[in-house]
């Protein structure tokens, strides 16, 4: 298997993986959402709310609200069933949660850059300017709130990937001449833009592939002008994979974990099975 990195930023990443299956490539995608560790609020106390929000809605906006969770910055945290402490009963310790407190007056609205960690100043909101609620003149709000790793198997907010997504690789194959007429309404058929005309060679050029969504727009085009200028297929062992975050953690480490996680995976399956027999 081959991995060619095509685009990469802080919270996206596109990704060539070749010679895979698509067991495979769609098992990395369910783990990168649902079994990769993520930080994200799980227990809100309020001792005073006068704003308008209900307190349950304003504890769900704080749960969904992105946590830093690198892996530098969640370093020593550990999941609450791996951890020593009885969190079922309230107990809270630093090595399984994160403590935070929003104390706030009116005039004013009230953003996520006003959840204050009470332990590590890394693990913070990933970003500021969340909006969680409005407080008119001497209406005030006064929280604790207690952050856990969690997984996507358990709640959305603990989903590291706002997008995850791959598809198989594109082929695109054109007749070498091709009448005018027929090649521009092929052409513009495509809704990603991924053909062009070349009038001069008098040939249909695909001009961005991996843009291709595999619809088919083009291909019924063409057969609605009764020819077969243009055929869509794909390879099966080559994908197209994007992975985009919200903030949390780089996307190159969702995928690593999420390999990680494949492993291990991988490995008790071996073992049970050698056990088994």
């Amino acid at each position: 298997m081959k991995i060619d990195v095509k685009e990469q930023d802080e919270n996206s990443m596109t990704f060539i993986v070749r010679d895979a299956e698509v067991p495979f490539v769609n098992a990395i995608r369910r783990i990168a959402m649902m079994k990769v560790p993520k930080l994200a609020i799980e227990d809100v106390f309020i001792v005073k709310n006068d704003s308008a929000m209900f307190d349950e809605v304003l504890a769900h906006r704080l749960g969904l609200t992105p946590l830093v969770s690198d892996a530098e910055s969640i370093e020593g945290l550990v999941l609450p069933e791996d951890c020593d402490c009885d969190s079922e009963k309230g107990e809270y310790c630093p090595r399984c949660s994160v403590s935070f407190s929003l104390r706030e007056t009116g005039p004013k609205t009230v953003y996520s850059k006003d959840l204050k960690s009470c332990g590590d100043s890394k693990i913070k909101p990933v970003y500021d300017t969340i909006p969680l609620l409005k407080l008119k003149e001497n209406q005030e709000v006064d929280l604790e709130a207690v952050a856990k790793l969690g997984i996507g198997k358990d709640h959305a907010k603990w989903v590291p990937t706002t997008v995850c997504a791959y598809k198989q690789y594109p082929e695109i194959e054109t007749e070498e001449k091709v009448d005018s007429t027929v090649a521009t309404a092929v052409v513009e058929s495509c809704p990603k833009r991924v053909l062009d005309f070349d009038s001069e060679e008098g040939k249909i050029e695909v001009v961005d592939i991996e843009n291709c969504s595999l619809c088919k727009a083009c291909v019924r085009a063409a057969k609605a002008a009764e020819s077969k200028c243009i055929t869509v297929g794909y390879r099966e062992n080559d994908f197209i994979f994007k992975i985009e975050t919200d903030g949390s953690m780089p996307p190159k480490e969702v995928l690593l974990k999420a390999c990680d996680v494949l492993d291990s995976k991988a490995d008790e399956f071996i073992t049970f099975s050698e056990g088994g027999s």
